[in-house]
């Protein structure tokens, strides 16, 4: 068995990035028939990976259709495995591809929940104004975009910086201000302003290493434990090292300005 199982990926968790139930809730119902003046027909999905948050809209939108794009095929094949026994496969599509200058849309609710990255080629912290442009052109007259960035809580201190990805910079991001700051500029009202807490953070982190770190308990001698025990504690030290309490995400609703 320890030659042929594989490393589980990511099957703990719901939303691939600091999200809570409570809060997807909430953000879901703001967006739906009951709360906004208009509701979504169609939404698109950037960076979508399997397109959790998605799908529970839609669910709760009764006509709307979806299309999400991203990279990763395993996952577009989960999304679409969920949207399947949901009865919602006629209503969504999951395209693998990159979302540059994509020909989808536009959409009256545009997501890009933590893959502003995968809108344009820029390098940080440019990516950020980047993809705030290519969003308000993805985005109908009187729509909505949700849109999950990074900022720094504070400013990193030379070790934590250390500690984090390669040339992590304190000019990569902005603090949550100058977040808010560049979608104005970007021609958006910021109707509502929201950040993950710290349980949020240590529910997706956790959630994010524990099936791999089961399975290396249990397969101590496969093939591919030795990299997937270096990639979990490379990932772990991150976390723990660097961008704990110093990174956060902010969930900024953002409507055209007309």
């Amino acid at each position: 068995m320890d030659d042929t199982t594989a490393p589980p990926r990511l099957t703990r968790l719901t939303f691939h990035g600091p999200l809570s139930e409570d809060r997807a809730a909430r953000m879901i119902r703001r967006l739906s028939t009951q709360a906004t003046p208009t509701a979504p027909t169609s939404v698109l999905d950037i960076g979508c990976g399997w397109g959790e948050f998605m799908l529970r809209l839609l669910e709760v939108t009764p006509g709307a259709t979806g299309v999400g794009i991203d990279l990763n095929e395993d996952d577009l094949a989960r999304g679409r495995a969920n949207a399947e026994a949901r009865g919602l496969a006629e209503r969504v599509r999951f395209v693998q591809g990159s979302a540059i200058d994509t020909a989808q849309g536009p959409a009256d609710l545009v997501l890009c929940l933590g893959a502003s990255h995968a809108l344009s080629d820029a390098q940080p912290p440019e990516h950020t104004t980047a993809a705030l442009h290519a969003l308000r052109r993805l985005v109908t007259p009187g729509g909505r975009v949700v849109l999950g960035e990074g900022f720094w809580q504070r400013q990193p201190t030379p070790r934590e910086l250390s500690a984090m990805w390669p040339d992590a910079s304190p000019a990569e991001f902005h603090d949550l201000a100058g977040l808010v700051d560049l979608a104005v500029a970007a021609d958006f009202r910021p109707a509502w302003i929201e950040t993950a807490n710290n349980d949020e953070w240590e529910d997706f982190e956790s959630a994010y290493q524990s099936d791999v770190e089961e399975w290396l308990a249990t397969h101590p001698h496969h093939p591919l434990a030795k990299e997937t025990l270096e990639r979990v504690e490379r990932h772990r030290s991150r976390w723990l090292r660097g961008y704990r309490g110093v990174m956060g995400l902010a969930y900024l609703t953002l409507v055209p300005a007309l």
